[in-house]
């Protein structure tokens, strides 16, 4: 079957409620979470959401209301997946173990950000996703530019891009990422990637595509020039050597306790494969 001629029964199909509108829509409650899938049903003028992700983690809303309301979503065929974003481990754990003692949909995919700058979820959350089977599909895998090498240490960014038009754009601000260890990540980075003879945000993608239980990446492309650039990456593989250089630079270590405590008598082996040691 040509381009031309696909349609969207071949496209998977997914997004969020939590934040969005309609108003009186915030949060994880059976009415936000109703009122926002029939909402997002006819905008997008269609039957079901593939992929329904929960945005965040309700503090106020019991997680049986939530995940009984994205069971009855899915029986009545509004939904056919539930995933989340933006958890704790023992958020995800909590999720899944409760989905499964009262027979409700266990969600098949976490939505974090993950990329060679932030590594956080390997502690907890992204051990948990590979006990549980839940992919991964990470959300500002180009660290809001930062790893296509657009920014440098000594000039504030500005202009149309993503910290050009926002520097203070919360966890991805540019004060908080222009550190020592920032510029060490992008030293490799750019060394391999002339090597490779390919753009740095290539080996980037390459490198979070190679990582245990990536399933998807999240490309925030502003343009259709940056989406077909980004998309180029998959033809990207990256040897041994230059993952175990990426993870060697960009390792967040682990905190002395309780990680480092128990290390010298738990198994370890998803630490070592995620290359944190």
């Amino acid at each position: 079957m040509g381009q031309s001629e696909r349609g969207l029964d071949d496209l998977i199909i997914a997004t969020k409620g939590r934040f969005a509108p309609p108003a009186g829509s915030f949060g994880a409650s059976r009415r936000s979470l109703t009122r926002s899938v029939e909402a997002c049903l006819k905008r997008l003028q269609m039957e079901a959401i593939d992929v329904y992700y929960i945005h965040g983690w309700d503090k106020d809303t019991d997680i049986l209301e939530t995940l009984s309301t994205l069971d009855d979503l899915v029986r009545s065929g509004k939904i056919h997946y539930t995933a989340w974003s933006n958890l704790t481990g023992w958020q995800l754990q909590r999720i899944i173990t409760t989905a499964r003692a009262y027979n409700l949909p266990v969600p098949t995919a976490l939505q974090p950000q993950y990329s060679l700058l932030e590594r956080g979820i390997e502690w907890e959350v992204l051990p948990c996703c590979l006990e549980e089977g839940v992919g991964l599909a990470p959300w500002s895998p180009l660290a809001g530019g930062w790893l296509t090498g657009k920014y440098n240490a000594d000039i504030r960014p500005t202009g149309a891009t993503r910290l050009g038009e926002d520097p203070n754009r919360g966890v991805e601000a540019y004060d908080i990422r222009n550190t020592e260890k920032t510029h060490r990540v992008l030293a490799v980075l750019a060394d391999i990637a002339k090597q490779h003879q390919r753009p740095m945000s290539d080996i980037a993608l390459a490198w979070l595509g190679a990582k245990p239980g990536v399933s998807s990446i999240l490309l925030g492309a502003r343009t259709t020039q940056q989406l077909k650039a980004n998309l180029a990456a998959v033809n990207v593989t990256l040897p041994d050597k230059h993952i175990a250089e990426l993870d060697a630079v960009s390792a967040p270590g682990l905190p002395a306790y309780p990680y480092g405590f128990q290390e010298p008598w738990s198994g370890m082996e998803v630490w070592e494969k995620l290359g944190t040691r």
